[in-house]
């Protein structure tokens, strides 16, 4: 789906960086300026990770999703992309009105681990928080480019 769809919407959004241990979380205000992180889920397989996204959606009333699509730098899709593309096929199955948009992901884990160095977060706190700030940029990137 495009953005197209998600610029007809109104309200907040979730930005999501699937991974298989960890997913990364995050969600705009209202008023769609800003992103903001709020953790992540484990891993468990994309059944059980769609079923607690759908369940975060209707909590936080969330009208649209932006999901990272791991892009090479080249440009094109690999192994990875393929799996994050039938997992985004399965959260719009869940969740059909919820329209959901693929924002490239390139470079935003390499610009939270920058983020990370700067403020000397290390350890097993940098494990927790580095999915959460990837799917933060991812959202922040797809607000930016709405407003355009």
């Amino acid at each position: 789906m495009s953005f197209e769809k998600i610029k007809e919407t109104k309200g907040r959004m979730l930005g999501i960086d699937f991974g298989e241990a960890r997913t990364g979380l995050a969600v705009s205000d209202a008023s769609r300026l800003l992103a903001s992180g709020i953790g992540n889920i484990k891993g468990g397989g994309l059944e059980r990770s769609v079923e607690e996204i759908a369940a975060i959606v209707a909590r936080e009333r969330i009208s649209a999703i932006v999901l990272g699509l791991p892009v090479n730098m080249n440009g094109t899709e690999g192994p990875r992309a393929a799996r994050i593309r039938q997992f985004g096929a399965l959260l719009e199955a869940r969740m059909p009105d919820v329209p959901l948009a693929y924002m490239d992901e390139r470079m935003t884990t390499m610009a939270a681990s920058r983020f990370l160095n700067e403020t000397n977060t290390r350890g097993g706190k940098r494990k927790g928080v580095i999915d959460t700030l990837s799917a933060e940029i991812i959202l922040q990137n797809a607000l930016d480019r709405l407003k355009r």
